[in-house]
């Protein structure tokens, strides 16, 4: 297990890394640019492309986000053998690609529902790769002592964006159509590639490089399995992002079939739960070490924050319940991330943490069809209940789990 040097304190103490400062810049303005297409992709299912079909919304979800599963036994080793950096580049190109094709297939009016299943697809198999190799080459930007700082602070850009995004993507929507959404975060991917070209090379902390082999991707599972808490962690992960982190079916459709609200409004709730989850990285952003007790409380904050939203008497009421949510599913997924991140050993890290994010977000097939199911037969209050139900599991996977945590990772 790889060891944690005392870190030097501070909130934004990665930014003193130049390498890490481009990074953060070039991933903010194109995170911004995948929060405008992602509202944007989920309004056109919703509301041109469907009558309000949750179901729909939720085949998109599964296709996306079904790679990140069904590439798992390559992504990892991509990830420990390549370049970290060029294969980041790489991905960022395909994703800009494919942006702009589906930007012009929709302001040209010749888009259809099959055509977003097959560029959700292929946007999933690109995010497949950069996945794992985006989480991991912080490690190669900061080091392990602030790593848990640099995670916190790269989930802070990501849903500062969040909190932007959603509401653009609202104006561009009203304004000039759905299509020039998709085109902007085309050109956003452009800003990633920028930084990373003129990232100082010299100064990057390139791990050990795992052997060549058929063998990789077995080793990794081999390295989990011996690793109870490891075992504990993607548990609770699979039940909360499977179930639990399907908000834009969750939203969408309370949305447009409960509160009746426009593109604007819609926008709107997705940057106030934004709010939530960037209150939380910054609360993550503080800590010095991540503990294990730190997901079992996240996990129930999670719970309660679903059960309030499902139960949410107005669109203000459900808009506020959004920021608890935030901010306890930031709290739970940065924690999983930094706790994986530091136990692993450096040569492991690429293939446990494709691991965690295909488990994170593979689950997504099985759980969105689910949830968007359960909002279209029994409403999106009750899809809401889904979602309150596996927090309580992931509670209980957690309380259990502890017997098999150091005491000094408990928290």
């Amino acid at each position: 297990m790889s060891t944690l040097a005392a870190p030097s304190g501070g909130l934004f103490r990665s930014l003193r890394n130049g390498n890490y400062r481009l990074w953060t810049m070039g991933a903010f303005v194109s995170n911004i640019g995948t929060w405008v297409q992602r509202t944007a992709q989920d309004w056109l299912v919703l509301t041109m492309l469907t009558h309000h079909s949750a179901s729909a919304v939720g085949i998109v979800m599964a296709l996306q986000f079904g790679p990140q599963m069904l590439l798992l036994p390559w992504t990892g080793v991509a990830a420990d053998r390549f370049d970290q950096r060029r294969l980041l580049m790489v991905t960022q190109a395909i994703s800009g690609a494919l942006a702009l094709g589906l930007g012009v297939l929709t302001l040209t009016g010749l888009v259809s529902l099959w055509q977003v299943y097959v560029f959700a697809f292929l946007f999933g198999c690109a995010s497949a790769f950069d996945a794992p190799v985006r989480q991991t080459f912080v490690g190669q930007l900061v080091g392990d002592a602030d790593l848990p700082n640099a995670v916190a602070l790269n989930s802070t850009s990501f849903n500062s964006a969040r909190m932007i995004g959603p509401a653009v993507a609202g104006l561009i929507i009203a304004a000039a159509g759905i299509g020039w959404s998709f085109v902007i975060n085309g050109i956003s991917f452009f800003a990633v590639m920028l930084a990373m070209l003129a990232m100082n090379r010299k100064e990057l902390r390139n791990p050990p490089r795992s052997r060549r082999g058929t063998g990789g991707f077995v080793e990794g599972l081999r390295y989990v399995r011996a690793r109870p808490d490891l075992i504990a962690i993607l548990a609770m992960l699979f039940l909360i992002g499977t179930f639990g982190l399907n908000f834009p079916i969750f939203i969408s459709t309370m949305a447009v079939g409960v509160f009746h609200a426009d593109a604007r409004a819609y926008g709107l709730l997705s940057s106030m739960m934004a709010v939530g989850t960037v209150t939380g990285a910054l609360f993550n952003a503080q800590q010095d070490k991540p503990r294990f007790k730190m997901l079992i409380a996240s996990s129930a904050l999670f719970g309660l924050g679903c059960t309030l939203a499902a139960l949410a008497p107005s669109y203000w009421w459900f808009g506020a319940a959004l920021l608890v949510t935030g901010i306890a599913s930031l709290t739970f997924t940065n924690a999983t991330n930094s706790l994986m991140q530091i136990s692993t050993e450096p040569a492991m890290r690429g293939r446990v943490m494709a691991l965690r994010v295909g488990i994170a977000l593979g689950g997504t097939p099985l759980g969105a069809p689910v949830v968007g199911f359960v909002a279209d037969h029994a409403g999106p209050r009750w899809a809401l209940g889904v979602a309150a139900a596996a927090g309580v599991a992931s509670v209980l996977v957690g309380w259990r789990a502890l017997k098999w945590i150091a005491p000094g990772a408990r928290g």
